[in-house]
């Protein structure tokens, strides 16, 4: 029976009277993303640990998850229109090997230099997440297609969700290696699985690598829209980075004492922004995604801005104003995040891969430059110097969605 699926996916794609996918490669399509997303995130709240132990400075530590950000969107730029030319099953078997390893190097550094080097490719080979999406939506039937993608997507946010929480209770009780070992051992679970069960995967063009890449700056330049909301989600990209990639070494030091398992707590903020993405899809549909981009970049600005009053407060009512912080801020990035996606899908439909590939680009590249400048910011003036840069960004990217709408 397995053996017929992969024959038939490869000869031909699904139609609107085939079968719905079974419930188990739903399953582990969403799996996959999720592990593969989660791979960004597992270092963020172990960094207060993890730097005394390797004896690495702050400033050095914040290049960890810029490295790992940045390594995400080179990978997007230029390993993600692969799937387009070549089998995709083959591409996503040999970046969950990649990641593997790469996690493994990460759990066994003893000096910073090797950690930044698996930091970087731990991000390239996390695009494995922009290989599994297409393929769930190449896999499902047309009639099935929404409902499949929304549960891989799905996966997919609870991956960004629970890394976090998951990485700080066990750096907490077992250390922060075993971090990154269960993690390398949960993408070779998932390679092993995806090697028995995805079916190949025929390419859809013909165009060399040169071409792909070529194509999007020719989207670039042609599309003022998109460069519009690849410009607001990467300013908004700058301020949760930031946040994030000091958060757990603030904690770390005076006046909280707090271990990594409480820095990963904060991560059920995210839940915030797996409510958001179908709220957002709804409101889109009722005002308009520039509505919906507008209102979660002022949500965003306000959220931050709050942040400057923790020097006013206890520490205990900073905590709370810390959490309430991230819920709000994370519902009005992810918000946007959605937004963007309905408004850069309209652009040119035929080209919705290439465009969404040009908007994640952006967006992690803006999360790299906030780990950098964060990680800086914070270790040269404080906490009150992240809450700067982060208004003044998410700010920024008010103003670009509040300025006219460009039209070419």
């Amino acid at each position: 029976m397995q053996l017929a699926h992969k024959t038939s996916a490869t000869q031909s794609p699904p139609t609107a009277s085939a079968p719905p996918l079974p419930a188990a490669l739903v399953l582990l399509l969403a799996t996959g993303a999720g592990l593969a997303v989660a791979s960004l995130y597992y270092s963020q709240p172990v960094l207060g640990v993890l730097g005394g132990d390797i004896g690495a400075s702050g400033r050095a530590l914040g290049l960890v998850p810029t490295l790992t950000q940045l390594g995400y969107a080179l990978g997007i730029l230029l390993l993600a229109p692969l799937g387009d030319r070549y089998d995709r099953r083959r591409i996503i078997l040999a970046k969950a090997a990649v990641l593997a390893a790469a996690l493994l190097l990460g759990g066994a550094a003893h000096a910073i230099g090797t950690l930044l080097v698996a930091s970087l490719v731990t991000g390239l080979a996390a695009t494995l997440a922009q290989d599994i999406v297409p393929a769930a939506a190449m896999l499902a039937p047309a009639a099935h297609r929404g409902k499949v993608v929304g549960t891989v997507m799905t996966g997919l946010l609870l991956g960004i969700l629970l890394s976090r929480v998951v990485s700080g209770f066990v750096a907490e009780h077992f250390g922060w290696r075993t971090v990154f070992v269960a993690a390398a051992a949960s993408i070779a679970l998932l390679g092993a699985a995806m090697w028995r069960s995805l079916p190949h995967f025929e390419p859809t063009t013909q165009l060399s690598y040169a071409a792909l890449l070529g194509s999007l700056a020719k989207l670039w330049k042609r599309h003022g829209a998109l460069r519009r909301a690849t410009l607001a989600q990467g300013l908004l990209s700058v301020g949760f980075s930031a946040f994030w990639s000091t958060l757990a070494v603030m904690l770390h030091g005076a006046p909280f004492h707090l271990g990594s398992s409480v820095a990963g707590a904060f991560g059920l903020a995210g839940a915030a922004g797996a409510i958001a993405a179908p709220l957002a899809g709804r409101m889109a549909d009722r005002r308009g995604p520039a509505w919906v981009t507008r209102m979660g970049a002022g949500l965003s600005v306000v959220a931050f801005a709050a942040m400057a009053l923790l020097p006013s407060l206890s520490a205990h009512g900073r905590l709370w104003l810390l959490g309430a912080s991230a819920v709000a801020f994370d519902l009005g990035i992810q918000a946007a995040l959605v937004a963007h996606q309905t408004l850069v899908y309209g652009i040119e439909p035929g080209a919705r891969s290439r465009l969404n590939a040009v908007l994640f680009v952006g967006m992690f590249v803006g999360m790299a430059f906030g780990a950098a400048l964060g990680s800086m910011l914070f270790a040269q003036w404080g906490w009150l110097a992240v809450t700067a840069l982060a208004s003044s960004t998410a700010a920024g990217a008010l103003i670009v969605r509040l300025g006219p709408a460009t039209r070419t």
